[in-house]
């Protein structure tokens, strides 16, 4: 009885895996792999992959080419940077990284090799850099003109002055405060060559030197009520934050005001752009540039900031 149960136990059993085999039932797992295709295609077991390498790239992701451009603080503070600036950046894929200082500074800045491209309005001096070899190209690119400032009441009673070098005369022989830029700038450069022009070599405590942009000594006269020296451009842009100084004297020859832009001779540093500062160059002397610079101010004062003045311009 016992050896009959033992064989039919083990026929059943013999029965059940056949029928299980037949029918491909599996065996549950922790994970179910769905079926791709025919019960016979093997699954692939897993590969540890190795990490991707980055792309190779000459330029890292997020950093783009700089134009170092140093410059007078009177294209800075007039506001012309803001406004033709943003279209060179889109042309040139870059970034423009300027450092407004006096037209001095600025070239020396040059000299050293620590900017690409110099934008500044001090003839003698660009002259000098251009001879000694610390540029490889200067262009005219556009002009103004300074103008002497001082209070509504006119204390020296410069108004009636003939030139720029007789109005200076009066301001030192009345004593009245004078604020000069005392900074090397363009500007200071044309200043000094006035009180050369009035035979003037000696200043008492009337005569304050700030060494400050075209900004700031604005706001120091306009405190103090005093007599200074500005380029146009700023001082109009100025008016528009309640600059209460007065244009008293303008008009002389002396008064001219150029700028011009230079490309800094790329022997001086292995990084400067040399050929990135001279589609600047380019750039900005093209007419359509000009045209635009020429627009400047024109709606807000009724009257350009700046005058077109390069080479393409004047053969257009």
């Amino acid at each position: 009885m016992a050896n009959r149960y033992t064989f039919t136990l083990l026929t059943l059993m013999v029965v059940v895996v056949l029928l299980l085999s037949a029918c491909g039932t599996a065996l549950p797992t922790e994970k179910s792999v769905p079926a791709t295709g025919a019960a016979d295609t093997p699954v692939p077991m897993p590969m540890t992959a190795e990490p991707a390498s980055p792309a190779p790239t000459d330029i890292p992701a997020g950093i783009v080419d700089q134009l170092i451009l140093a410059t007078t603080t009177s294209t800075d503070d007039s506001g012309l940077l803001d406004y033709i600036l943003p279209d060179f950046e889109t042309v040139c894929g870059c970034d423009v990284n300027v450092i407004a200082v006096g037209s001095g500074q600025a070239l020396q800045l040059g000299m050293d090799g620590n900017a690409d491209v110099l934008l500044v309005h001090s003839p003698a001096g660009e002259k000098d850099f251009m001879d000694n070899g610390h540029g490889t190209r200067r262009e005219d690119v556009m002009y103004n003109d300074f103008v002497i400032l001082g209070p509504a009441d006119d204390p020296a009673g410069i108004a009636s002055a003939a030139n720029a070098a007789e109005a200076f005369q009066m301001i030192a022989a009345a004593e009245e405060t004078f604020i000069s830029r005392g900074d090397d700038s363009g500007t200071h450069a044309k200043e000094k060559s006035i009180w050369a022009a009035a035979e003037i070599d000696s200043w008492g405590d009337w005569y304050i030197s700030a060494g400050q942009g075209m900004g700031e000594v604005l706001t120091m006269a306009d405190e103090l009520q005093a007599y200074t020296l500005s380029d146009r451009a700023t001082y109009l842009a100025r008016t528009m934050e309640g600059l209460y100084l007065n244009v008293l004297v303008q008009g002389d020859p002396i008064l001219f005001n150029p700028y011009g832009v230079i490309v800094v001779n790329p022997a001086k540093n292995p990084d400067i752009k040399a050929e990135l500062a001279n589609q600047f160059i380019d750039w900005l002397i093209s007419v359509p540039v000009q045209e635009k610079i020429g627009q400047f101010g024109v709606a807000e004062f009724g009257q350009a900031l700046f005058t077109p003045d390069s080479a393409p311009w004047r053969a257009r």
